[in-house]
This record gives structure tokens, C-alpha cells and sequence, in this order.
């Protein structure tokens, strides 16, 4: 069988790929050697920006198939019938550290699924925690900054990290997650995924309810302590994804069950805490979980780059029957991932194959930008309304319409009988077994005990004693002892 030939991007076939052309045997380059010029430029311009958060990934692709009937809470196509199965790609990620960092670090995991549905592509954008360090997005590049590499010392400061969350008390929750067990999962396949925020389902009749999303792993919960990470990834920075990759490809198929938690609209503002707020969770007394489908992955990308670098998700790619609730963390991002995809990969983004709806057909008016692929016909027009059979508005809004009243201004959250910032912190402690109770003062302690401020640690562990006093009292201990050492 015959090999196909090699060519230059323009298609030219290439004679020599392992020799220059010189001027004689021993002389200079020329400038004339266009391929070894493509070559060299390409090479230069293959890597592209960097995600700021969530730049180390990985993902396969998969699908989601609906088990249980939730046609009495929403009419989103693609959760109308059980048995009925939609393509998904699923990208998880680190959070804090570059796209060279190691895969075995304490820190949150992204869990971002992309749907493939009949009605154009739905994200869902989560992490593995039910809840996050901060509530208003306008705190977000600050929490960012004082996690990553700091500008003078070029590497992550203690006295940064704990800096930021001793100012931000509503960040205790978190903390008491990520300095838990579940901080380091063992794998991608062993951690639970959620959506955290707060969305919107609307039914055929118009009825509004208000949801959070649950994937529950279903080969079970397994995370590593600090000391098995840091073996892990010295051996190999990588472990994640080598995890992922190999279990698909040896047909070990992960899969997730995804349950929601249901809150009919009405009840919102009267329930005892901000029902909008990411710090929080509602519990499962008062909302249940309600099984909806299954989420099975059993393919991985042909191309990291292409399809996982590349992977843009947007919590504003909704469908009908979908919608935002008032979570002020979520306005935020449905603005701020599209801009940063834009940013990254630029404005036609949505045309790449990963990104591109699969069950449907993208019908705009947008037009041009960097490498424009959607000229959409000889006499197609970019603009609306026309006279020439362009697409056309439903008049069918995608989810029910949210209430406002008051003024314009930056306001606090309304308050709730039980919104305060350490609750539910004080709750998760308690639910810990003695050795996980001290496996996370440890873990807290350890990073503590490194700040070289006495107000900025006193100010944290204001927030453990306010949380439960047992709890402050163990991280006070364990932060003195280690800074007598």
C-alpha cells in the first residue's frame, strides 16, 4: 500500500523533509526554502494563550442518557423521554495552576459538560464541590490573583492565599472542602461533579423551578492524602489524565448518575438562607435528590489540542427550558467565559468541530473575524429582519422571565434568617469522622502555620472558632505548634 504524500500547507508536495536548502553543501540557508519557512512559523504560533483558571485539562467524549421522567419541571428537548440519549463532552480540570502543573494537587476540579442537544448546545459548567470560595463575581480576579503565582516571587505565596480568604469569611465553606479528604481526588473518574450554582427549569405550562445539579460518580469516591499526591506527581504530573485516557481506551467506561435538587420558584425568597448564594448548599432534607439520567464517557479525543485545549464552555449556552437563576456568581460568568474563549480562540470559536453543535445546525447573522468560516451562502445577508428567508426569531423566550424591583446600585445579597458565612462550614465539620476532622486541621494548619502575618492568621482562625468552636480550637493548637517547631 502506498504512503500518502507529504505536502506544505498549500498542498505542494514536499521533496526533502530532513535536509534545509543551502547555499552549497556547507553554506548558508535560503530564504527561498519555503517549507522549511512554514515549518519554523507554524512551529512558533502553535501554542495559543493559556486558560487564566482551569488550564490544565483533560477530556473524552461520551453521552448522557435519561433514566427518570422530569418532563414536570422542564421541557428541554434533550430530557423529554427516558431512554433518550444526547453526545456530550466532558472536560475536567485543575483550577489554579498552569497548563504545566501536576494533575495530584489540592485544589478544586472543573467539571464542565458540553450537550450536544437537538436544540443547539447546552454547558453546564460546574466543579467537583457543591459550593465556592466567594459569592459576587466582582471579587473574582482578586481571588484569583491571591492564588496564583505571585508577581515578585514567581511562585504561590501562603501569605496571599490566606491573605484573601481572611478578608472573604463567606470562603470558610470551601476551605472546610478543600482541606478535607475529598481535596485531592484520586483520579478524574473518583470525585463527584456539580453544577454549584443556581439554574432555572422551566415546564411546558410555564412553571418555574429552580435546580441544582449532582453527578454522582459511579466507581465510587476515592481521593489521595498530601504525601500520596506529592509521590504521585513526581512520578508522573500527568496521573489524571494517563488515568482517564487509559481506562477509556482499555474500555473501562466512567460513568456519572445525575440527580437534581428542586426548588419551586416561590419558595425562594422566603427560604432561610439566599438560595442564590455559591457558598452555600441546600440540604437534601429540604430538597431531596431527584434522579434524572445517566452520563457514561467511552471515547477519547483524537487530538488534546484540538478538542480539549480547544473546548470552549459558556454557562450562557442555554436551551429552552434552561435558563439562569439570580446566583450572582453565575450572571457573571454567562459574560465571562464566552469573552475569555473569545480572547483565546477568538470570535469564530464556536465553528471549531468540539464546539460546534452535532445534533443541530448554527443559523446567525454573524459574519467575518479571524479565520471566518461562515459566509453562509453567495446572496446570504448579515442583517435582520430581510427580505431574503434568513433565520428568524421564535418569540419563545428559553426559560420563564426572573422578577426585579428596587433600585440600581450595588446592593448586598437580601438577607435570610440563616445567612451567615460559617453555618454550614460548622455543619460540615460536624459530619466528619474523628480521623477526617484530623486530617483536615493538618491540612489547614500546614498552610496556616506559613503566613508570616499574625493579624491575617488570627482574622482565619476567627473563622473556624466562628464556624465550631471545637474546629478553631484544633487549628489554633495545631497552627501554634507548628510555628514553636
Amino acid at each position: 500500500m502506498s504512503k500518502r504524500v507529504l505536502t506544505t500547507e498549500s498542498g505542494a508536495p514536499v521533496a526533502d523533509n530532513q535536509n534545509s536548502a543551502s547555499a552549497g553543501a556547507g553554506g548558508p540557508l535560503l530564504l527561498q526554502d519555503q517549507h522549511i519557512l512554514e515549518k519554523l512559523a507554524r512551529f512558533n504560533r502553535e501554542r495559543i494563550p493559556e486558560r487564566v483558571v482551569h488550564a490544565r485539562g483533560s477530556g473524552a467524549y461520551g453521552h448522557f442518557e435519561v433514566t427518570d421522567d422530569v418532563t414536570g419541571f422542564t421541557h428541554a428537548d434533550f430530557l423529554s423521554e427516558t431512554g433518550r440519549r444526547t453526545e456530550v463532552f466532558v472536560r475536567f480540570s485543575t483550577v489554579a495552576d498552569s497548563l504545566g502543573g501536576a494533575d495530584a494537587v489540592r485544589d478544586p476540579r472543573g467539571f464542565a459538560v458540553k450537550f450536544y442537544t437537538a436544540e443547539g448546545n447546552y454547558d453546564l459548567v460546574g466543579n467537583n464541590t457543591p459550593v465556592f470560595f466567594i459569592k459576587d463575581p466582582i471579587k473574582f480576579p482578586d481571588f484569583i490573583h491571591s492564588q496564583k503565582r505571585d508577581p515578585f516571587t514567581g511562585r504561590q505565596e501562603p501569605d496571599n492565599v490566606w491573605d484573601f480568604w481572611a478578608h472573604s469569611p463567606e470562603a470558610t465553606h470551601q476551605v472546610t472542602w478543600l482541606m478535607g479528604d475529598r481535596g485531592i481526588p484520586a483520579s478524574y473518574r473518583h470525585m463527584n461533579g456539580y453544577g454549584s450554582h443556581t439554574y432555572q427549569w422551566t415546564n411546558a405550562e410555564g412553571e418555574a423551578f429552580f435546580v441544582k445539579y449532582h453527578f454522582k460518580t459511579n466507581q465510587g469516591v476515592r481521593s489521595l492524602s498530601g504525601e500520596q499526591a506529592a509521590e504521585i506527581a513526581g512520578k508522573d504530573p500527568s496521573s489524571h489524565q494517563t488515568d482517564l485516557l487509559q481506562a477509556i481506551e482499555r474500555g473501562v467506561h466512567p460513568s456519572w448518575t445525575l440527580y437534581v435538587q428542586i426548588m419551586p420558584a416561590a419558595e425562594a425568597a422566603d427560604y432561610r438562607f439566599n438560595p442564590f448564594d455559591l457558598t452555600k448548599v441546600w440540604p437534601h432534607a429540604d430538597y431531596p435528590l431527584r434522579r434524572v439520567g445517566r452520563l457514561v464517557l467511552d471515547r477519547n479525543p483524537d487530538n488534546v489540542f484540538a478538542e480539549v485545549e480547544q473546548a470552549a464552555f459558556s454557562p450562557n449556552n442555554f436551551v429552552p427550558g434552561i435558563g439562569p437563576s439570580p446566583d450572582k456568581m453565575l450572571q457573571g460568568r454567562l459574560f465571562a467565559y464566552a469573552d475569555a474563549h473569545r480572547y483565546r480562540l477568538g470570535v469564530n470559536h464556536t465553528l471549531l468541530a468540539v464546539n460546534a453543535p452535532k445534533a443541530t445546525t448554527a443559523h446567525n447573522y454573524g459574519r467575518d473575524g479571524l479565520m471566518a468560516a461562515n459566509a453562509q451562502g453567495r446572496h446570504a445577508k448579515n442583517y435582520e429582519p430581510n427580505s431574503y428567508d434568513g433565520p428568524v426569531e421564535t418569540g419563545r423566550p428559553l426559560s420563564a422571565p426572573l422578577a426585579v424591583s428596587g433600585h440600581t446600585g450595588t446592593h448586598e445579597a437580601p438577607a435570610h434568617t440563616k445567612d451567615d458565612d460559617f453555618f454550614q462550614a460548622g455543619e460540615l465539620y460536624r459530619l466528619l469522622s474523628e480521623e477526617e476532622r484530623q486530617r483536615l486541621v493538618a491540612n489547614i494548619a500546614g498552610g496556616l502555620s506559613q503566613v508570616s502575618r499574625d493579624d491575617v492568621i488570627e482574622k482565619s482562625l476567627a473563622h473556624f472558632h466562628a464556624a465550631d468552636p471545637d474546629y478553631g480550637r484544633r487549628v489554633e493548637e495545631a497552627v501554634r505548634a507548628l510555628r514553636e517547631d
